[in-house]
This record gives C-alpha cells, structure tokens and sequence, in this order.
C-alpha cells in the first residue's frame, strides 16, 4: 500500500487501458471527432456551408465560394470520481487495477455523454451541448420522428451519420413497427440490436438518457463534433479521509477502505445546428 500511496498517476499501461474502455463506453467518444488537447485549450475551426464549384470556359473566371468558419476554443474541464474499495483489496495491485478498470469507464462515460445531451449542467461556457437543439419525439411515431430529424439536419447543412441512444431510445425502435405489425429496426428477435437507423451507425450509453426532458437519443453529423483530452488518467489513493456522500459520512480509517480519486480533463465542441435530440414524448 505505501506505493500506491506515493503514485499521483496510474502506471502507463492501465492509464491507457482506463482512457480506451472509456471512449469505448461512451457513444459520444465513440461517434465524435477526438483531437490532441493541450492544457491551455486550442482554437477549433467549425464549418459552416460547403464549398460550391461551378464549371468554367477557357479563359473564363473561376468562381470564389466562401464558406463560413466560426473558431471555438476547446478548453479542457475536469471530470472526477472518487471509488472506495476495502483496504484488504490494495494489498493486490493487480486487483486493484482490474477493478479500477472495470468501474471507473462506466462513471466517466456516463457522466460525460449526460453532460453532453444536457443532462447534466455543462462545467463552463467553452464546453458545448445539445441542450438547445431542435428536438424530435419517437415515442409517438418513431419513424416519422428521425425522418424529420435528418431533414432537419440537412436543412442545416449536415449528414445524419450517427445516433446515439440511451437504454430508453432503444426500446422504444424495438417496439416501433410498420402497418403490417413487423419491426421496423431490427432484423431478428435474436439479434435484438439497433446498428444502423437510415444508413447511420448506432451506439448506445446510459448517459445519453435525460429523465427530466424526456431525452432518449441524440442524432447529427458527428464530422461537427470533437472532443480532447489531456494527459492520461490521474489518481491519487488515501486511506485517512473522511468522504462526505449523499447518505452520510465515511471513515475510511475507521471502515478500513481505500478512497481511489480519478480525474481527466476533457472538453467537447460541436455545431449545434448540425444535431437533433430524440425525445419519448
């Protein structure tokens, strides 16, 4: 345990391990662009409009399309947790890391993707979400609903090329079926999967899902999102704090455990304009 104590970041290989299970978890990692972060933040070009290119006779003028770049700067936020385990599992370090492993993506992913969809209240004004986007209701006619969210998007001048979807959002495409009472977005029972909605990949997170606001999904032109991280995962282990939760109080001296706090920066930009939120209702 007194190595442990001395480490602030975790060994290379299970920082990395830690950082791929969580853009493997998370839908939004997994269908937005990822750049290199730097500490201070970077600028990021957002394009609006496509280029138009017109045919020219010899010796003719060449026509000049402007399109529009608006520049973001993506600034990094820190996203925590804290884990506790029992003090006898530190005396294993191998078991440590596999549990850590198996934990901290989940909460990282989750709290990330809901952040995102405006779930959560966005850490500060350069961090972008889709909480202001015009929105599509599935719960009713799930067809109809993401037809005029990719009409949507491309009036925007997008391509709806991914759909990220909460729990909810998949039972309600399992449920929808078409005038002959067959499902409409799967191919067998068996399979019981959604992989692509009109020719769009489809990926699914707990976090995606907004109770409150009845958001189920989120669909766009994920070509207009990014998201950076800095540095690996950072973690630092104590076995004397006292942690405040929402029932109470622990010790962890007096409980014997452990207090694993895990923290990366992260930041996310997006066009808007380029996205839809599915709603139940």
């Amino acid at each position: 345990m007194a190595d442990l104590n001395r480490q602030q970041f975790l060994p290379a290989q299970i920082s990395k391990e830690i950082i791929t299970k969580t853009q493997e978890a998370s839908a939004v990692m997994r269908l937005a662009r990822q750049i290199t972060l730097p500490g201070t933040g970077i600028a990021v070009p957002v394009i609006t409009g496509d280029p138009d290119a017109a045919w020219v006779g010899e010796t003719g003028m060449k026509t000049v399309s402007n399109s529009e770049v608006v520049s973001k700067l993506l600034v990094p936020y820190k996203l925590a947790v804290i884990e506790t385990v029992s003090e006898e599992l530190t005396r294993d370090a191998s078991a440590l890391y596999d549990e850590l492993i198996k934990r901290l993506p989940l909460a990282l992913a989750k709290k990330f993707d809901n952040t995102v969809v405006g779930g959560t209240a966005k850490p500060g004004s350069d961090f972008d979400n889709f909480a202001e986007a015009t929105a599509q209701v599935i719960g009713t006619d799930a067809f109809g609903g993401l037809c005029s969210a990719e009409a949507d998007i491309a009036d925007n001048g997008g391509i709806m090329n991914g759909v990220a979807l909460a729990p909810q959002g998949k039972s309600i495409l399992l449920s929808a079926k078409d005038r002959n009472d067959r499902p409409l977005f799967i191919n067998n029972v068996t399979e019981g999967a959604v992989p692509m909605i009109l020719g769009a990949k489809t990926v699914m997170n707990k976090g995606i899902s907004d109770a409150v606001n009845n958001v189920v999904g989120v669909a766009g032109d994920w070509t207009q999102a990014v998201y950076g991280t800095v540095e690996g995962i950072k973690i630092k282990i104590s076995k004397d704090a006292t942690l405040t939760t929402s029932t109470g109080t622990i010790n962890l001296f007096q409980q014997n455990m452990v207090a694993i706090l895990a923290e990366i920066e992260v930041g996310f930009r997006a066009d808007v304009a380029s996205f839809n939120l599915l709603k139940s209702e």
